[in-house]
């Protein structure tokens, strides 16, 4: 899925020369928390957002005026200018409408924002969210495998090789569509991660876990014999 695929068309958007009350009154009118910011000629130089805002002196936010300090400066002006070219944020992240949505998730982590604007051509086309993203996972459906218990533990087990990548997976064993998984653990978390992996899987009625977890000094232990 691309983001031409999730992607909000309709996108509401500021002028530079527009006021920070014009910007939070579109935000509150229509339940956006972000706003793209286009010039007279209808290209993309900037983005609002709710994040822009809360540094406002209107909030009570005051900032020394350092002269000596650019930073101080530039917090300053965004912290008491009413124009929406002095707080919004640029340059802008932008994503093409080809982009994957595992591309944009990793774009959103790796950037920490919560929306980037769709472009094509340098032009404004869309607005991708992390609501959008959350609308994809929403709508997801577990993937289809053949019924039957032997066919259910074949899949089961493929899946936990496949996403563990450990020699030693548990063992899986399937009755009336119950899987049953054995082995042991190194820790509860490893056995989180085997349940998140097995839960919800198609075809099944349930789980039952017979896995233990080897705590360290069991694996320390000598063995009846050892000399």
């Amino acid at each position: 899925m691309k983001a031409k695929d999730v992607m909000s068309r309709h996108v509401f958007t500021l002028s530079p020369a527009n006021s920070v009350a014009h910007a939070a009154q579109i935000m509150l009118d229509n339940a956006v928390s972000g706003l793209p910011v286009l010039d007279s000629e209808g290209a993309l130089v900037g983005i609002v957002t709710e994040g822009d805002l809360v540094g406002r002196m209107e909030l009570g936010h005051t900032t020394p005026l350092d002269m000596s300090k650019p930073e101080a400066l530039d917090d300053f002006v965004k912290s008491n200018s009413w124009r929406v070219e002095d707080v919004m944020t640029a340059p802008v992240l932008t994503i093409s409408e080809e982009a994957s949505v595992e591309e944009i998730a990793q774009l959103f982590a790796k950037h920490k924002v919560k929306r980037a604007p769709v472009v094509r051509d340098g032009r404004l086309v869309g607005l991708v969210s992390r609501a959008d993203l959350l609308q994809v996972i929403a709508r997801s459906k577990p993937p289809v495998i053949a019924g039957g218990d032997e066919a259910l533990s074949i899949s089961v087990a493929s899946r936990l090789r496949s996403m563990l990548q450990t020699a030693n997976p548990p063992a899986v064993s399937v009755v009336d569509g119950i899987v049953h998984l054995r082995g042991t653990l190194r820790s509860e978390n490893e056995r989180r991660a085997i349940r998140a992996i097995v839960d919800g899987m198609p075809g099944g009625c349930g789980v039952v876990d017979h896995m233990r977890v080897q705590l360290q000094d069991e694996s320390n232990r000598p063995t009846r014999g050892a000399n």
